[in-house]
């Protein structure tokens, strides 16, 4: 299992456009070549150690969500098929099958679009400090975890390091216009409901989930992931009870078992024990084969 993992890549003869917490991203020109790589970041902190066959759920789940919400928005994604890269990337075949995407280049909009159907995570710290979510008030004698009255678009501000920021929607529409703070909302939330209900019915509760979006030909379109266990809480919905913290399907795992470490959750992070490992690496494998209904490749 520990030999297919992959913690960075380094094609020295394509430009690095990028090095993320997770993806490794090069310029192609007109194209970008995503590679999720097995890194694993907790509290915007990566760690020294990663996790099997992640980068390829990542990559698979992706693919997976954005033919599913193709009717609603135009997403990012060209090909992920290898044999369909150009020639230059033929040689990297054994690394990227599997975790990788060819995508347009885009002009990233400058904004994490949070949606938020479940109190749960820095929503729920708000609500019992002051009943409001990113200022959005709530009504009284809410639990954690409960399910909220409507789901709430509670956008941040995008940091490559360090923190995101919470921010409202009209720091949105100062940044980018109304019409196009109004469009991010409003498309935020179609794509969440009708992920939210389709797994439902396989057995996963979407309690939130965050998207990025950019311009292209001057049209907003989806980009990076979309609805994986690293950009979403996954609770299994047969062991969801409101009133207290949830099992997941993602990295929250990892965050709480770092939790009961006397970590300041400043670098360099502490690694992970084989058992917590092997045990993240099972709850991505799950929550794959739930919503997809197939085994990773």
């Amino acid at each position: 299992m520990v030999n297919d993992l992959i913690l960075k890549t380094d094609f020295t003869d394509i430009k690095l456009f990028r090095r993320g917490k997770v993806r490794d991203v090069y310029d192609l020109g007109d194209k970008l070549l995503i590679v999720s790589t097995d890194r694993i970041s907790c509290f915007d902190v990566v760690l020294p150690c990663g996790i099997p066959y992640k980068g390829k759920v990542l990559t698979d789940i992706s693919l997976f969500w954005f033919d599913f919400i193709k009717d609603i928005i135009r997403h990012h994604l060209i090909t992920a098929d290898v044999e369909e890269y150009p020639p230059e990337l033929k040689k990297y075949e054994n690394i990227l099958t599997g975790r990788s995407m060819l995508v347009l280049k885009t002009k990233p909009l400058p904004v994490e679009c949070v949606v938020r159907g479940y109190l749960s995570g820095s929503g729920w710290k708000e609500y019992k400090g002051g009943q409001s979510v990113c200022g959005i008030r709530l009504p009284p004698g809410l639990k954690e975890s409960d399910k909220l009255p409507e789901v709430l678009f509670t956008p941040s501000t995008k940091a490559d390091a360090g923190h995101d920021e919470n921010v409202n929607q009209r720091y949105v529409e100062g940044l980018l216009g109304k019409d196009t703070a109004e469009f991010l909302k409003k498309t935020s939330i179609e794509i969440y409901r009708k992920a939210r209900d389709y797994a439902l019915s396989k057995g996963i509760i979407i309690a939130d989930t965050k998207f990025e979006f950019g311009i292209y030909n001057g049209k907003i379109i989806i980009i990076d992931e979309v609805l994986t266990p690293d950009s979403s809480r996954f609770w299994p919905l047969e062991d969801y009870q409101a009133g207290r913290p949830q099992p997941s399907f993602d990295k929250q795992f990892v965050r709480d078992y770092l939790e009961t470490l006397d970590w300041d959750k400043t670098p360099p992070a502490p690694a992970l024990p084989d058992e917590i490992i092997v045990r993240t690496t099972e709850k991505y494998l799950d929550a794959y084969r739930k919503l997809t209904g197939k085994e990773l490749k």
